[in-house]
């Protein structure tokens, strides 16, 4: 197995962020970009601050007294903020988790901590929409996930085509949400995706 790379020290950060800056054309030393390299990497340490969380931690403390409820429970509109891995533009959108419950339910809370977690990180929209279904079925063993997730893709906005008002849908849904279209159906309902909402 091969080594875990090296962490580089704050400093050496600072000094990449330097390098980008004078490549970009301008000078860090002028009065504006003098703080520029320890704010950027400052903002790095809370965007990509996921890679220092386990998402699964957050489902481990559940409830079992909840007077046999069985049905199913749905968050939307988790609100995140990421970065693709491609060009670390933002992915600004929302996210749709809903489960069936197997006898134990989850604090919602934590439900939009999973989604955050994973948002922080470099993603790729895809990956990320699967990653929050899997650790939520995982943990939690419930009959059924259903997860949704809408992204706006500054990479395409600001770069590139320069297409504006577009956003990506991606699904991952496992166990009943996957083999029974009722239940996703009534899912897809709760969450009522789309423009027009």
């Amino acid at each position: 197995m091969a080594d875990t790379p090296r962490k580089p020290s704050r400093e050496e950060a600072e000094a990449a962020i330097r390098t980008l800056l004078s490549w970009a054309g301008d000078d860090p030393a002028r009065e504006g970009l003098i703080d520029t390299p320890k704010r950027v990497v400052e903002a790095y340490g809370d965007w990509f601050s996921g890679y220092g969380e386990d998402p699964a931690e957050y489902l481990k403390r559940t409830f079992e007294e909840v007077e046999g409820y069985d049905e199913m429970i749905v968050l939307r509109d988790i609100e995140f903020e990421s970065h693709c891995e491609h060009h670390m533009a933002p992915i600004i959108g929302k996210a749709h988790v809903g489960y069936l419950p197997n006898g134990k339910v989850v604090g919602i809370s934590k439900l939009a901590r999973v989604v955050e977690t994973y948002a922080r990180r470099l993603q790729v929209q895809e990956k990320m929409t699967a990653q929050i279904a899997q650790v939520i079925q995982d943990v939690l063993q419930p009959r059924g996930v259903g997860v949704v997730v809408e992204g706006a893709h500054e990479c395409m906005t600001t770069r590139g085509v320069h297409k504006r008002g577009v956003s990506m849908i991606t699904s991952k849904m496992l166990g009943t949400f996957r083999e029974d279209a009722r239940t996703r159906a009534e899912f897809l309902r709760f969450i009522d995706v789309g423009p027009g909402r």
